[in-house]
């Protein structure tokens, strides 16, 4: 049980909305030093009840288990759920893995009745949104 009341919990409008809160939560030693992946948890009214950090790997990449990404949103009990990890490189366009996992987490999430609603790619000067590119 959270100690934090609804009404103080982040509010996510909008893709910068993201952006402002995964810098908040962002290791700024890592974010161009090692690639990471995370994922916001949120309840009904679009407030985060909870960040998960799905994996942290190397210079050029990490691995997401689409499973135990939906493991915890099922137990946190979120409605929605906002992916993101970062570029180290600094570019943040997606690469073709990155699409193909947003899908497959996607699809995975709907059996679930959870709306995959975001997959932002950050790095300390910017943020590239699947929403925003009509990518989801």
């Amino acid at each position: 049980k959270t100690k934090v009341k609804a009404s103080e919990r982040p509010l996510i409008r909008d893709s910068k909305d993201i952006y402002e809160i995964l810098k908040q939560i962002w290791d700024e030693g890592k974010i161009d030093m090692l690639e990471e992946f995370k994922v916001l948890f949120l309840n009904r009214g679009n407030r985060v009840t909870g960040v998960y950090n799905a994996s942290s790997g190397g210079i050029a990449g990490t691995v997401a288990d689409p499973r135990l990404i939906l493991a915890a949103a099922i137990k946190s009990l979120a409605v929605c759920i906002i992916l993101a990890h970062n570029h180290p490189s600094g570019n943040l366009r997606p690469s073709r893995a990155d699409e193909e996992l947003t899908c497959k987490i996607k699809e995975a999430a709907k059996y679930h009745d959870i709306r995959v609603i975001d997959h932002i790619i950050i790095s300390c000067e910017g943020y590239y949104s699947f929403a925003n590119e009509g990518l989801i």
